[in-house]
């Protein structure tokens, strides 16, 4: 016999719908100003912010797609994208032939300089204006532990790739 799920008593649906509107209403003003600035996805931005964050330039694709929580297909074709417009290259991982490194470019820097102040314009406007500097901790705090565990089951990039029946 299967038991019918809990009910959300008023304030979890509340949190639970804040949350999602807030992300909505971030993502969308995010996705404008990275179009505008840098003709950027967020998703390409995303890569680029990590590769730019990374001390060498350069990450593994399957790192990347757990990093951002991207589909290793989408993956491939948003970094293709970004390497026909020579931000990032793409070259065998050299310690595992079956694994593909993404390095940012010098132009994929410029970029992410050129788009930076905005995104931190949008962020800071937006997300952090209306917070008192404590309400930031303790946001940092309250998704930070989300965020670790809904990580503790391994992201969607991450799981093993179904076989096609022979």
């Amino acid at each position: 016999m299967t038991s019918s799920p809990r009910s959300f008593d008023p304030t979890e649906l509340g949190a639970y719908f804040s949350l999602i509107e807030v992300s909505s209403l971030l993502r969308h003003s995010v996705e404008q100003q990275l179009k505008d600035v840098g003709d950027l996805s967020y998703v390409q931005f995303q890569l680029l912010a990590r590769l730019g964050d990374s001390p060498d330039g350069s990450r593994r694709m399957t790192d990347l797609a757990d990093g951002v929580v991207y589909s290793r297909s989408g993956l491939t074709y948003q970094a293709q994208t970004l390497e026909q417009r020579g931000l990032v290259t793409r070259t065998p991982s050299p310690d595992d032939d079956r694994s593909t490194t993404v390095t940012i470019t010098s132009e994929g820097r410029d970029l992410l300089t050129k788009v930076f102040p905005g995104h931190i314009a949008v962020l800071d406007d937006l997300l952090f204006k209306p917070l008192k500097r404590a309400d930031i901790e303790a946001l940092d705090d309250v998704l930070g532990r989300v965020r670790d565990h809904m990580r503790a089951a391994p992201p969607r990039s991450a799981a093993p790739r179904k076989r096609k029946p022979s």
